[in-house]
Formats: structure tokens, C-alpha cells, sequence
């Protein structure tokens, strides 16, 4: 009799799991926000895309031609916790869920712009990511973190899980963690379910394709941030070394605001006559004097991680040489090529050793169009030295080159100056093991 009462209450506790939305109830401090029923507390933005209401889900049907559209909710949101489960066809471009996002007359005549957190059913598994719509591109890519991608399942039902608490904005897809983006661009907006068109230059065949929501609920009481994880953390609040960057054991090499940590080649005094530190950055002083001096970095280091945001302005030419033999201009080094190569439609085509994240002379860069920003915005990039001598290039969370080094010691870092400007900020070093 036990056993049966058991089996019972299993068979009960599955069914309620199964339920549509419009079958639950507010739990505690989490609020119900579709009500399975209709799109009370909602509004549509954008995009002239189909919406119904089927079996307490929303479903999406996309519209050929039309520009993104979404359904948002009528509140604005700051720190919360949100839970929502996803299906979507695997004919479909892609969607997504926005977060802190806004829409409002000065920006683009109403463009819902903000937070997104990928819903992808392509081969490339962006799913989890964050994309930061009608701004700056994306923010962080599974590419960052590839356990992540095998998470999101296709012809399956996927839950979604957003955590934003102050300035961290963290995702999981099926309790698997995918993104950890720390950033104040927008702190409180709208919750939003994307509608992305198929248009006929996409690479699948255009016309009418889903996707389903379902189970959507937020906590914005007593909310308490999930434990830390491992997993990499992308900080793009300017010269700010978070608390999860220091417990994975990065250090901040340049304050902001003086030059503490930063000195001319060989030790000598910092080039105040070429670079300039004001408003968090450290900039090049334009010149077309024959000797210009770079910045190094006072110690020397052999296998890590250096982050840093970088930013051009037209026509500018830098680069980070690194594990430098010694910390002089001409020393043997390798070197992360940062020059202006972003106008639109200019991405290197073939072997281009000199391009934008190459491996300077000796692998090239791998750009596309989602790893490029505009002249005038800022880039976040990373420089990883493995123990191994393995070396790779990051932009904005995509891999722009790799390449097996030399073997070698410990080596400086220098930040070269070729007289145009370039500006620097957020530089962070993590040494590895």
C-alpha cells in the first residue's frame, strides 16, 4: 500500500509539473507574468509578427520582411530573477528573451535596444548568450564558454533562467551556466520575447516559423544571487575589477587615473610626452615626431590571461606586444595588431596577418561581422598565453587568431605607440598555472 501511495504521489507531482501556465499560481515571492489566458500586462513593440495564445503558451510566428519585433511587458524591471521555458523551430533564424530593455522616442523612434539572452537552434549554439539588440553587438558568446553549448536542446523544451542583481547579469539554460556579463549600460527595463523575421538573404529558407514561451515567472523580493561558478567573466564597466574577477584570480594593472603600474621601456618614467590618462583611459597622443614612446607593463609575466577595452578612433594603429625578451620598443615579441580595419563590409578576406586580432605577421585574424564595433566605440579583447606556449586573440567574445609560440620565460608587455590614437582602459591580468 506504501509503494502505491508513492507511485501515486509521483504521478501527481509530474502532472503538476507539466501544466500549462495558466494552471499555476504565485509561489511565495515569485509572480505569474502570462497568465496562459490572453496578453493582459503586455504590449507589442516593432515588428508586425503574429501572436496567439494556445494551450497557455505563447506562441510566435514570424513574418517574413518585417524588422524584429517583440511582446513586452508593461513593467520595468531592475534586480530580478526570471524563469521561462523556450521551444522554437529549428527552421528559425533565431529569437530571444530581452531583459532591461527600453523603448522610447529619442532612441530610434521607439527600437526596443537592450539585453538579449540568445535563443538559438543553429549549428553554432549561441544559445545563453548575450546580445546587446540595436546597440553594441554582442556581449558574450558561448564561444567564451563552450561547455555551454551543448545545453540548449532543439524540438525540445529548454528552460531559461536570468539573473540581474545590481550591475551582474548571469544566464542558464537547463541549469547549465552560460554567461556572466558584468555591466551598468541599462540597470532597470522591460522583459521581452523576440520575433525574428526569416528575410530572404538569411542562409535557410524564408517564410512563416515559430517559437513558444511558456511558464513565464519573475522574483524581484528576496532575491539572492545563485553560488559563484567558474565560469569566464566579461566586465565591461570601465576599470572595475569585480568581486567574481578577483575570485577567479584576476588583478587590475591600470587604475584609471594614474599611471601606477606603467612605465617607459627599461623601467624608465612613464612617456607623459606621448600618452595621456584622463577620463579612465589612457590614450595616444597623436604625433608625427620619429620617436614615440610606448607604455609597458612593470613585470614581466609567462602564461595568462590579459583582458583589456580598447577603442579607435579612424585611421589608428596600435598594438600589444607581448612576452617581450626585454622591456625595450624593438625587443622579440608577439603582438595582438589593433588598427583600424572596421569600416563596414571591410572584412579581410583570405591570409591577413596585419588585420584587426591577427597574430601580427604570423596568424591571421578570423573576423566577421558579429566580432567588429564602430570606430569610436569600445572593444573588449583578451590575450590567453597558455603554459603550453599556446597563444589566442579575442574581440568581443569571439577567437580572431591562435597560434603555437616559441618556447619562452617570463616576457613584458608593452602597449605600442605608432603616433595615432588609440585608447585603453579595464586592463586585468590573471596569471595561469
Amino acid at each position: 500500500m506504501k509503494n502505491i501511495r508513492n507511485l501515486v504521489l509521483i504521478l501527481v507531482t509530474l502532472t503538476l509539473m507539466g501544466l500549462p501556465a495558466k494552471a499555476q499560481k504565485s509561489d511565495g515571492d515569485w509572480e505569474i507574468l502570462f497568465n496562459g489566458k490572453d496578453f493582459t500586462g503586455w504590449r507589442h513593440l516593432n515588428g508586425n509578427h503574429k501572436l496567439d495564445v494556445q494551450d497557455g503558451m505563447i506562441v510566435g510566428t514570424t513574418v517574413p520582411g518585417e524588422p524584429n519585433g517583440f511582446l513586452c511587458t508593461e513593467k520595468e524591471f531592475g534586480d530580478f530573477i526570471l524563469e521561462l521555458d523556450v521551444s522554437i523551430d529549428t527552421t528559425m533564424n533565431n529569437s530571444g528573451i530581452q531583459f532591461r530593455s527600453l523603448s522610447n522616442l529619442d532612441y530610434l523612434n521607439y527600437r526596443l535596444h537592450g539585453f538579449q539572452m540568445e535563443v538559438d537552434p543553429k549549428p553554432q549554439r549561441w544559445s545563453g548568450s548575450i546580445y546587446d539588440e540595436a546597440r553594441r553587438g554582442w556581449l558574450y558568446t558561448t564561444e567564451l564558454n563552450l561547455p555551454s553549448k551543448t545545453a540548449f536542446k532543439n524540438n525540445a523544451w529548454n528552460h531559461y533562467r536570468i539573473e540581474c542583481i545590481g550591475t551582474s547579469n548571469r544566464t542558464w539554460v537547463n541549469g547549465v551556466p552560460v554567461s556572466h556579463l558584468i555591466d551598468d549600460e541599462t540597470v532597470k527595463g522591460m522583459i521581452g520575447l523576440q520575433m525574428h523575421s526569416n528575410n530572404p538573404n538569411d542562409p535557410i529558407p524564408p517564410g512563416d516559423h515559430q517559437i513558444r514561451f511558456k511558464n513565464i515567472r519573475i522574483k524581484t523580493q528576496n532575491i539572492k544571487p545563485s553560488p559563484p561558478d567558474d565560469i569566464f567573466i566579461v566586465n565591461l564597466i570601465p576599470n572595475d575589477l569585480s568581486e567574481a574577477e578577483k575570485r577567479a584570480g584576476y588583478r587590475s594593472l591600470f587604475d584609471g587615473k594614474t599611471a601606477q603600474g606603467l612605465t617607459g621601456a627599461s623601467n624608465s618614467t612613464f612617456p607623459n610626452s606621448d600618452w595621456v590618462i584622463e577620463q579612465g583611459t589612457l590614450t595616444i597622443k597623436e604625433s608625427k615626431r620619429n620617436e614615440k614612446k610606448s607604455v609597458f607593463l612593470k613585470n614581466p609575466y609567462a602564461a595568462f590571461e590579459l583582458k583589456f577595452d580598447f577603442r579607435l578612433a579612424e585611421g589608428a594603429d596600435s598594438g600589444v606586444k607581448y612576452l617581450l625578451s626585454k622591456a625595450e620598443e624593438n625587443a622579440e615579441s608577439l603582438e595582438f595588431q589593433i588598427q583600424d580595419d572596421m569600416l563596414p563590409g571591410n572584412v579581410p578576406r583570405g591570409k591577413d596577418l596585419t588585420a584587426l586580432g591577427s597574430v601580427k605577421g604570423l596568424a591571421e585574424s578570423k573576423q566577421t561581422i558579429f566580432s567588429k564595433r564602430r570606430i569610436g566605440l569600445w572593444s573588449n579583447a583578451m590575450i590567453r598565453v597558455y603554459p603550453d606556449n599556446r597563444v589566442e586573440h579575442w574581440i568581443n567574445g569571439f577567437k580572431m587568431a591562435e597560434y603555437k609560440g616559441r618556447s619562452h620565460e617570463k616576457g613584458f608587455i608593452m602597449l605600442e605607440n605608432n603616433g595615432l590614437s588609440v585608447s585603453y582602459r579595464s586592463i586585468k591580468i590573471k596569471e595561469l598555472r
